[in-house]
């Protein structure tokens, strides 16, 4: 289809604005080109090339390996084609996807990756369906993809022990899906289940389309469902995610992810549900994420992180729905590549907003395999914002959001920080960036530190029990705007706390029943308006 024809065949979806048309939200040609893709691709017609044909057995226990990868030789020497999986399970090893082929895997077809390691070649990362630099090729179909995660994994543990293996971390165990620089791609309707480490990578991709797969993936460390790394064009949509590591996670090496749409995809996980970061170094740009339902999440629903370099720029994220996550937002702009420059993080919209987090027992916290890692879990971490000293998060809008916290009681307990040394709150500037690295904050809505143009509309918190600490504290900021800030709880401290703050106006932010002070102004802060 000519260029022409892909934009025209996604006419009616955007409302394009002449005036500001280099916005993702008012000119998404790149996303009514992948679209159509999706459309295009899933109605053509190409031959049809059964592995069974090719010698394959589907029994479960001899390596299919040969016959699948001769009938996708088969199947790229005829000039494109579908490569089909009857019912059956088809052990195998890595296979190579070529242009304009097509793997579709039947009701009742699994293809079973094997559980030695020796049977992998990598891409970025080892794998079981890789390509490289391939133009039109997708993975579809009602089957599934098993990876044997936990005997992979072991075995992978197995051959670090005797020396082969320089380690047995997530570089050396394999993915489902390793896809490196193609063009063209759609991965559709399969469920995909149990890798050795991330299910699916797609790096520095283009028009790229991942749409109703459902991933089951908990067997492993770094288990992430879906990594988005350095891909333009892209669109996922309408998938199922329960993963044991981040759900949906974009990333960014040399270049950035940009021109990006996720939507309506149901997301949990031991960590994170939509993350960008934390690889970041080309940055995030020109990214709508909506209709998003979050849920059972141990870290955060939604983290927006800059710790490589790189940029977030344009980034619009909303109509999410989380329930029973440890913390609903975490914006962070940090050094950890401490040899390179600082990254920048702008124009950030996070909208229409209802999060649930309560106060969950650490025996809740057992759906995965614990090898250390979730045995001290936190809940209740506070929202936040946090940039480094001199270089804040920038322009970032907080609009219609509604946030219900458990609560941590009435009284400082020994280890959580308080309004008494705000600077004992760690900076953490080159760490792996988690909210739950910073400790118990002195605040237990949002916490706000580095940060200059933060507008909070509409935004509405409460706390199911009770909690002594300040709903808002925004800390060495400039530019801060509150509208219809309704706080439904009051503690014994002051409700907000503004420490070190060059310009506040606060509007239509009445305070709460029973507060004993409302606003606490601190250090140098100076011109506030309100309220």
């Amino acid at each position: 289809m000519a260029f022409k024809e892909l934009a025209n065949a996604a006419t009616g979806l955007y409302t394009v604005n002449p005036m500001n048309a280099r916005r993702l939200e008012f000119a998404p040609v790149a996303l009514a080109l992948a679209l159509a893709l999706i459309s295009a691709t899933s109605g053509s017609a190409s031959s049809i090339f059964d592995v069974k044909q090719y010698g394959a057995l589907g029994n479960g226990t001899h390596s299919d390996t040969v016959a699948l990868q001769q009938a996708i030789d088969a199947a790229a020497a005829a000039g494109g084609g579908t490569v089909t999986f009857p019912p059956g399970r088809y052990l195998s090893g890595s296979l190579d996807l070529k242009s304009h082929v097509t793997l579709r895997l039947e009701e009742n077809a699994t293809l079973l990756g094997s559980p030695r390691r020796v049977d992998y070649r990598r891409v970025n990362f080892h794998g079981l369906v890789l390509a490289d630099q391939q133009v039109d090729i997708g993975i579809c179909g009602p089957g599934a993809i098993d990876g044997q995660g936990a005997a992979l994994a072991a075995d992978t543990e197995r051959l670090w022990h005797q020396g082969d293996l320089a380690d047995a971390k997530e570089g050396e165990r394999p993915v489902l899906i390793n896809f490196r620089a193609c063009t063209n791609v759609l991965v559709r309707d399969v469920t995909l289940k149990d890798s050795a480490c991330w299910v699916e990578d797609y790096r520095d991709c283009e028009h790229l389309a991942v749409e109703h797969v459902t991933v089951r993936s908990d067997v492993a460390y770094n288990n992430d469902g879906i990594d988005i790394d350095g891909c333009v064009h892209t669109v996922v949509r309408g998938c199922n995610i329960d993963s044991e590591d981040d759900a949906i996670c974009l990333k960014s090496g040399d270049r950035p992810c940009d021109d990006v749409l996720v939507e309506h995809c149901r997301l949990r996980s031991s960590c994170n549900g939509l993350k960008f970061g934390t690889a970041s170094h080309g940055g995030f740009k020109n990214i709508i994420c909506r209709s998003l339902d979050i849920y059972d999440v141990y870290i955060s629903a939604i983290a927006l992180e800059i710790v490589d370099g790189g940029e977030m720029e344009n980034v619009r994220v909303s109509d999410i729905k989380i329930k029973d996550s440890n913390n609903a937002i975490f914006l962070r702009l940090g050094h950890r590549n401490v040899h390179g420059e600082i990254g920048s993080f702008h124009g950030v919209t996070i909208s229409n907003v209802t999060a649930q987090i309560p106060n969950r027992p650490a025996d809740q916290f057992t759906k995965f395999p614990d090898y250390g890692k979730h045995n001290s879990r936190r809940t209740l971490m506070t929202a936040a914002i946090i940039g480094l000293p001199g270089h804040p998060v920038q322009d970032v809008t907080l609009q219609d959001i509604s946030i219900v916290y458990g609560g941590i009681g009435n009284e400082p307990q020994p280890g959580q920080l308080t309004l008494d040394n705000l600077a004992k709150v760690p900076e953490r500037t080159a760490d792996y960036p988690e909210i739950s690295s910073f400790g118990i904050l002195p605040a237990w809505g949002f916490y706000c530190r580095h940060a200059e143009g933060i507008h909070f509309n509409n935004v509405i918190l409460r706390v199911q029990n009770s909690d002594y600490r300040p709903a808002l504290l925004c800390d060495d900021s400039r530019g801060i705007a509150l509208d219809e800030f309704h706080v439904q709880s009051a503690g014994t401290e002051p409700v907000i706390v503004l420490n070190d703050i060059h310009g506040a106006a606060i509007r239509n932010s009445p305070a709460p029943a029973g507060a004993t002070r409302f606003i606490e102004t601190r250090g140098s802060t100076r011109d506030v308006v309100g309220p």
